[in-house]
């Protein structure tokens, strides 16, 4: 199929539809969730959780059952299969939900069923004779979804155009490990025998071609799975969909893939220009606009590049864009216009990314830099290893951790990397070398309470309690990007270590110093609670350290007790003051770089 409608088009019929249908538009959550045993939103329900399981009421909130909304997601599973028709890592999610049906105050299974046809058919114009379906066929004491089956085949669908999959294709969620979740039916649809196997056995879920492309995912939220393992149906039912825009976009306008259609083709075009070469579906140029949106749209989030959870994955999709960068020989600068044009095209639907633009552009540019500087030096010693091991074809895991420590690599792209060369690497042995790096690296470090000594004074508890307005501080003037990522106090000063792409101007440091004496000036009140760990990080304390916390921790407030407006609140085991008046004059005597992505102040009380 092919036609003229462009992504802005769909975009907007999609809205119109749902609107007339009487859902109300919710806007996308962030991509960093509240939920925190997950490491990035990946999926519309997220911020519906606590209506889908009936702990909120959706009414008092929403004031209707009946939402819809187009959600930012990221998906890291899939991140090496990128570059093929179908994978990506940030993408659009669009889906409809009617939360809490009962008493016939919403609509289940045969509402969610008659409304995706509605659209795809009468709204896209997508030919229902081309559409297959999936249900589920039952596992793990939850029978077969029969009213499903019975649902598709009364609105149309042939038996013989209806599979049976198990909980591993047919049973969605949770989001963690315990949740919201059901029984689905995805809606397939076959592209034609051109992108087919050929196989009789060709059909929805086919393992070896991509014909039959799974275009919505109808979620029949009728359990919740326990912490065991276990499932108990919920007090409520709801319905959850999800449909991909570009795989739906790739469709509609008649493409192999996403990146031949608008969505990724201005970005293509502005590659084929900086490359000089043309776009075939090379993965390299579809790894690279794929990273690079992705990397937008984290870095809008205040996210930056590090060697941890969300800054890592960061890391690694600049990273991987720029390793592809280099195989088409591409200018060392060339990401920063990719980058560009990202926040041009996607801006107008997320404001924020024009906003945030000047700080995006750097935060890629500097990690672009600082991985171009090695990458040269760390490609020529993984060709040595590659060299010294021809016999074996395996790359040693003290040697990868080399890589990873020295020159910035990836395991993942090490990993690659030696994958294109017919080699293995050994996660095991690079394991172990990255555990006895860290074991040596904390026997060298006699610190407790974030920094302080053993011996606890009055001036280094002055100290201490300052380095939690300075954190507040650094926030408020650079963005919420800043997180503390180390300090050391001794009676003389406080050193502290806080992530953040550049240095900062005179002007910041002067605005940063002015902030925490107006702070001191104002005798706020330091206040310590012991709560759960749980209970803490709900309360919107910070908690930056790589240590794991215990059950019960302490949580120190600076506040102002006339107005109870909060400065700073975080979860902390040191020493504190009781109010910021004792502190006196607070002057940054150094501000400098403390390794990539890391920044380091000096400063003393005077």
């Amino acid at each position: 199929m092919d036609n003229t409608q462009t992504s802005k088009e769909i975009r907007e019929k999609f809205i119109n539809f749902f609107k007339k249908k009487g859902h109300k538009i919710v806007p996308s959550s962030s991509l960093i969730p509240e939920d925190k045993t997950v490491l990035l939103t990946s999926a519309g329900m997220q911020q519906f959780i606590p209506y889908l399981t009936g702990e909120k009421s959706i009414i008092d909130e929403f004031g209707t059952r009946h939402l819809f909304s187009i959600q930012k997601c990221f998906r890291t599973p899939d991140i090496d299969e990128v570059g093929d028709d179908v994978h990506h890592t940030f993408f659009e999610m669009l889906g409809n939900w009617s939360i809490g049906e009962y008493e016939d105050k919403g609509y289940f299974k045969e509402g969610a069923i008659e409304l995706s046809l509605d659209f795809l058919i009468n709204e896209m114009g997508l030919e229902k004779e081309r559409f297959w379906i999936t249900i589920f066929k039952g596992g793990e004491g939850i029978e077969k979804d029969n009213e499903a089956l019975g649902l598709w085949e009364k609105h149309g669908i042939p038996k013989e155009k209806i599979f049976e999959f198990g909980i591993g294709d047919n049973f969605w969620g949770p989001i963690g490990n315990s949740g919201p979740c059901g029984p689905c039916s995805e809606i397939h649809y076959d592209r034609g025998e051109k992108y087919g196997c050929g196989k009789e056995t060709c059909g929805p879920n086919c393992p070896y071609c991509n014909r039959f492309v799974e275009l919505w995912n109808l979620v029949f939220m009728q359990y919740n799975k326990n912490e065991d393992g276990s499932f108990k149906k919920l007090k409520q039912t709801n319905i959850d969909t999800g449909m991909g825009f570009e795989r739906l976009i790739s469709i509609l306008q008649g493409k192999d893939s996403s990146y031949e259609t608008d969505l990724f083709s201005p970005v293509i075009k502005k590659l084929e220009e900086i490359s000089g070469k043309r776009y075939e579906k090379d993965s390299d140029f579809r790894i690279i606009a794929d990273h690079t949106r992705g990397a937008v749209f984290l870095t809008s989030e205040g996210i930056i590049p590090s060697n941890i959870e969300k800054g890592y994955l960061l890391r690694r999709l600049i990273r991987r864009a720029v390793k592809c960068g280099k195989v088409l020989n591409l200018p060392e600068s060339f990401l920063l216009e990719m980058a560009k044009k990202v926040i041009e095209l996607y801006s107008p639907y997320y404001p924020k990314l024009k906003t945030e633009e000047s700080e995006i552009l750097t935060i890629v540019q500097k990690e672009q830099e600082k991985f171009a500087k090695t990458l040269k030096r760390g490609l020529k010693e993984f060709q040595k290893m590659i060299d010294l091991n021809t016999s074996k074809k395996i790359i040693e895991g003290e040697k990868a951790f080399n890589l990873y420590q020295n020159y910035g690599f990836p395991i993942e792209l090490t990993e690659e990397m030696a994958k294109e060369k017919g080699f293995e690497l050994d996660r095991k042995s690079f394991k172990e070398a990255k555990e006895k790096h860290q074991e040596a690296s904390r026997a060298g470090k006699e610190k407790k309470f974030g920094g302080v000594g053993k011996e606890i004074t009055e001036k280094i508890t002055k100290y201490h309690t300052t380095t939690h307005l300075l954190h507040a501080s650094l926030r408020e003037v650079l963005g919420k990007h800043v997180k503390q990522m180390g300090s050391d106090i001794t009676e003389e000063r406080l050193r502290f270590d806080f992530s953040h792409p550049q240095k900062m101007t005179e002007e910041e440091i002067k605005k940063v110093e002015e902030i925490i004496n107006q702070k001191i000036k104002e005798d706020l009140k330091v206040k310590k609670e012991e709560k759960k760990l749980e209970e803490a990080l709900d309360s919107g304390a910070l908690s930056f350290f790589k240590e794991k916390y215990p059950e019960i921790v302490n949580v120190y407030t600076v506040f102002n007790e006339k107005t109870n407006e909060v400065f700073s609140k975080e979860i902390c085991a040191g020493p504190h003051i009781e109010r910021t008046s004792e502190l006196g004059h607070f002057k940054i005597k150094k501000e400098q770089s403390s390794g990539s992505g890391v920044r380091r102040i000096k400063a003393i009380l005077e």
